[in-house]
């Protein structure tokens, strides 16, 4: 069959045939412009997966309304282009509007799901168990403890703070954290 045809004159013809449901007619221009369309879309969206569902919207669009083109009015790749940045606009919009839409909604609904108050006191209360729980600790592994869950430290970096090998910090560590979640009646 040849080259499709890149432009003007050309192009026209096909699109006219087209507009007459010309499906060979609308395969060279498919041929022609998907390239360039799906161009156009992705530098308006930068979405590869969303860029490729566009411009097939553009050419199914171009398919049916194939005979609301005047070649007076300019070129098939013009009327084309415009219609597929367009098409790209409106879904970035739609994203937009959605979005928006999404957090107004998220705003509006926003409620605590719990009652402040009562979390705070539990949260005091808890703390004031952990606090009892560490005093019945002996002094190593409530050290220990404390720089490894409070303070962040690394096994490594307890033990260099204590001056104490890294296998009795570790071994401190796991004694203390039994005592506490006993203390503390949690299950293992």
């Amino acid at each position: 069959m040849g080259d499709p045809p890149r432009g003007g004159p050309e192009l026209a013809e096909v699109m006219g045939r087209v507009a007459n449901g010309d499906q060979a007619a609308f395969s060279t221009l498919y041929d022609s412009i998907a390239g360039p369309v799906y161009g156009v879309v992705l530098k308006v969206l930068r979405n590869p997966s969303q860029s490729e569902e566009v411009a097939q919207e553009v050419m199914v669009e171009v398919w049916r309304t194939a005979t609301r083109f005047r070649p007076e009015q300019g070129t098939v790749t013009s009327w084309v282009m415009t219609m597929a940045h367009r098409r790209a606009v409106d879904r970035v919009r739609s994203e937009q509007a959605a979005t928006d839409r999404e957090q107004r909604n998220a705003h509006r609904e926003h409620t605590p799901a719990y009652d402040t108050v009562s979390e705070e006191v539990t949260i005091r209360l808890e703390s004031e168990q952990v606090r009892r729980c560490l005093r019945t600790l002996t002094e190593l592994q409530r050290q220990a403890v404390t720089l490894a869950y409070y303070q962040g430290y690394t096994y490594r970096e307890v033990a260099a703070s204590l001056s104490t090998p890294l296998g009795t910090v570790k071994t401190r560590l796991r004694d203390g954290l039994i005592r506490l979640r006993d203390c503390m009646g949690v299950d293992a």
